[in-house]
């Protein structure tokens, strides 16, 4: 899996609109039926007056992961919750990407690299 730490401090907001937001500050958008869901950094989201209340470390599995896979996000979950490490996963076109409570990274990191092997 490979898992690499990408350095800085992300947070997950919403939005009505995206008129106001410069999307290439943006790193995800998922438009739910209540709002928009942003991922951005907490830098942005401050300056944006971005409400949010989960700051996260960002980590990338950077093997390339299918998007038919079976069992993948499963089992990289469950060895994180093991070890009481709460994970919101992305699934992109490429890559699978885990946001982590900023306090849990090296610990998380750990666990990924463990599993890995």
């Amino acid at each position: 899996m490979k898992p690499k730490h990408n350095v800085g401090e992300f947070v997950f907001c919403k939005t009505e609109n995206l008129e106001q937001i410069n999307l290439s500050q943006i790193i995800m958008t998922f438009k739910e039926e209540e709002s928009i869901t942003l991922i951005t950094e907490k830098e942005i989201a401050d300056k944006l007056n971005l409400e949010y209340s989960f700051v996260a470390s960002w980590i990338t599995l950077t093997v390339h992961s299918s998007l038919e896979a079976v069992g993948l996000t499963a089992a990289f979950s469950n060895a994180l919750s093991k070890n009481g490490i709460s994970c919101n996963v992305v699934a992109a076109y490429y890559h699978d990407h885990i946001f982590v409570d900023k306090k849990d990274t090296e610990k998380a990191m750990d666990v990924l690299n463990e599993f890995s092997k």
